[in-house]
C-alpha cells in the first residue's frame, strides 16, 4: 500500500517512525525538505500543502492520505476523494474542524456541550459583546499551537484584536483541563484512549505537562470519555481525533476543540499503551484492527520548548540529566532552528508513583532549557 503524508514536521516524523511495523510505502509532501521527516519517508516530494495542484498530484501517487496538520487544501482533498483515494480524516470533517466557529456551530447542531459563542467577522464589533467578558477571541483559521487566540476582558483594547473571522467564546471557570484520543475505524467502530490531565503555560498558551491517567474520580473521567466519543462520532470519519475538554468548578465537563490527527496530548502512548496513537492511525488506514488504547502503566509528558530570548541552532541544556533518570524517554523532534515557544521535543516519564512522575516532570522543566547556539 501507499500512504501519503500531508506535511513533514515532527508529528510526520513519529508517524513514519511506526510505520516501520507495516508493509507500506511512505511519501511525505513538505515545502521544506530539511524537515524531520524528510529522511524517514521513502519519498520525499518538495511542494506546499496549501495549494491545490502541490496536493492534488500528490495524492494521485497514493492509495490512503492522511495530514499531520489541519491547514491543507481541502478542495484538492475533496477531489482525489472522488477519485478514489481514502482520506483519513475525510474532507468533510476536515473542513469543519480546521476552522474554528464552523466547530463551535457543529457542536452547538449536535448538542455537545461547548461554550457559548459568538461570531466575530471584524475586530470592530467585538466591543458589542462586551457583555460575554471574559472571553475567549480565536481565530477561525490559521491558529496553531498557541497562536491565534486571545484573553479579552473590560480592559482589552479593541485596535490589538484580530481582524479577520473569529469566535469569541464567554469564558468558562475552568478547574481542569483534559484531552482524549478517540480512534474511528472505517466501520465507524471507536475506541477511546483513557483521558489525560493537562496543565498549560499560561503565557504560551502551550501544554507544559500531562499526567495519564487523571487523577480526577473517576465519573468524571467517564463522562469526558463518553462526551469525547460522541464528538469524534458525530464527525462521521475513520481517523483519530484528540478532544481537548474543560471540567469547570461544578464539574461538568465541556468541550473546547478538536483536532483532525494525531497529537501532542496522545504522544505517551509510544511508551505508555500497548498501542500508540501513531500504530492506530495506520491500523485504520490498512483496514486492521482496532488497537488496545490501554495503558501500560501511568505516565508523566513535558513538552520542550524553545526558551525565551532564545533563536538559532538549538542547544539543549540539561539533557544528560534527563537522560540518566531510569524512567525517562527522550524524543528530541529533530527541528533545525528553535525559538522561543517553539515545540523541539518531548520525555515520556514511566511510573508507578504519581507523586513521583509529577516531582519528575517539575524537575526537568527546572533543569533542561532548550537555547541558541552561541
Amino acid at each position: 500500500m501507499k500512504a501519503g503524508i500531508l506535511g513533514g514536521g515532527q508529528l510526520g516524523r513519529m508517524l513514519l517512525q511506526a510505520a516501520a511495523n507495516y508493509d507500506v510505502e511512505t511519501y511525505v509532501l513538505e515545502s521544506d525538505q530539511h524537515c524531520p521527516a524528510a529522511h524517514l519517508a521513502h519519498h520525499f516530494i518538495k511542494g506546499n500543502i496549501t495549494d491545490f495542484n502541490d496536493v492534488y498530484s500528490f495524492g494521485k501517487r497514493v492509495d490512503v492520505l492522511t495530514i499531520e496538520i489541519e491547514n491543507v487544501n481541502i478542495e484538492a482533498l475533496e477531489q482525489l476523494e472522488k477519485e478514489g483515494v481514502k482520506i483519513f480524516p475525510r474532507p468533510a470533517a476536515l473542513r469543519i474542524i480546521k476552522n474554528k466557529i464552523y466547530q463551535k456551530q457543529f457542536y452547538q447542531q449536535h448538542a455537545i456541550r461547548t461554550s457559548e459563542f459568538v461570531v466575530i467577522d471584524s475586530k470592530e464589533k467585538i466591543s458589542a459583546f462586551s457583555e460575554m467578558f471574559p472571553a475567549v477571541l480565536k481565530l477561525g483559521e490559521g491558529g496553531y499551537d498557541g497562536r491565534g487566540v486571545m484573553m479579552l476582558d473590560e480592559k482589552t483594547n479593541p485596535a490589538e484584536a484580530f481582524d479577520a473571522p473569529c469566535v469569541l467564546e464567554k469564558k468558562v471557570a475552568i478547574k481542569h483541563e483534559l484531552a482524549c484520543i478517540v480512534a474511528v475505524d472505517e466501520a465507524m467502530k471507536t475506541a477511546a484512549y483513557p483521558p489525560v490531565e493537562m496543565y498549560f503555560d499560561p503565557q504560551l498558551n502551550l501544554l507544559d505537562f500531562q499526567l495519564c491517567p487523571s487523577q480526577l474520580p473517576d465519573v468524571i473521567q467517564a463522562q469526558a470519555a463518553a462526551l469525547a466519543v460522541k464528538t469524534v462520532a458525530a464527525f462521521k470519519s475513520p481517523g483519530i481525533f484528540a478532544v481537548e475538554l474543560f471540567v469547570d468548578k461544578d464539574d461538568n465537563v465541556w468541550v473546547n476543540e478538536t483536532a483532525p490527527r494525531v497529537h501532542n496530548s496522545g504522544h505517551h502512548t509510544i511508551e505508555a499503551s500497548y498501542c500508540s496513537q501513531f500504530d492506530m492511525l495506520w491500523r485504520i488506514m490498512m483496514k486492521l484492527p482496532l488497537g488496545n488504547t490501554d495503558s501500560i502503566m501511568p505516565s508523566a509528558l513535558v513538552n520542550l520548548t524553545g526558551s525565551a530570548g532564545n533563536a538559532g541552532i538549538p542547544v539543549y541544556e540539561g539533557l544528560e540529566k534527563t537522560f540518566a533518570m531510569h524512567n525517562s524517554f527522550v524524543h528530541i523532534y529533530g527541528k533545525k532552528q528553535t525559538k522561543p515557544g517553539r515545540k523541539m521535543g518531548h520525555i515520556t516519564l514511566l511510573g508507578n508513583d504519581i507523586k513521583a512522575l509529577i516531582k519528575d516532570a517539575k524537575n526537568i522543566k527546572d533543569s533542561l532549557n532548550v537555547v541558541s547556539k552561541k
